[in-house]
């Protein structure tokens, strides 16, 4: 299966930007559809983004859609998350996951911290 290695967290004011990437190695990474998920202190592991294995279909958590952008690169075995427009409630760490048939793997996360 795919090892999963995330970057780009950081710490940003309200209202910036940063880009986190998944990178994957291992088997195929063109067969996994990709997530990224989010855990904020004191809560629980929730859903941010999808992406299909082709990268054709992306699906975003409603506090989200419109500020955070999923894209992946299956030749750099690669996945992004562009993330517009950040707020405090976006401060978390950011996990990414990959699900195939018989394989699900997480990374071990990057910390987004955003000031008021």
């Amino acid at each position: 299966q795919v090892q999963l290695v995330e970057s780009g967290g950081g710490l940003v004011q309200a209202g910036g930007s940063l880009r986190l990437s998944c990178a994957a190695s291992g088997r195929t990474f063109s067969g996994y559809d990709m997530g990224w998920y989010r855990q904020a202190p004191g809560k629980e592991r929730e859903f941010v983004a999808a992406i299909s294995w082709s990268g054709g279909s992306a699906y975003y958590a409603d506090s989200v859609k419109g500020r955070f952008t999923f894209s992946r690169d299956n030749a750099k075995n690669t996945v992004y998350l562009q993330m517009n427009s950040l707020k405090p409630e976006d401060t978390a760490i950011y996990y990414c996951h990959a699900l195939a048939p018989g394989s699900e793997v997480w990374g071990q996360g990057t910390l987004v911290t955003v000031s008021e």
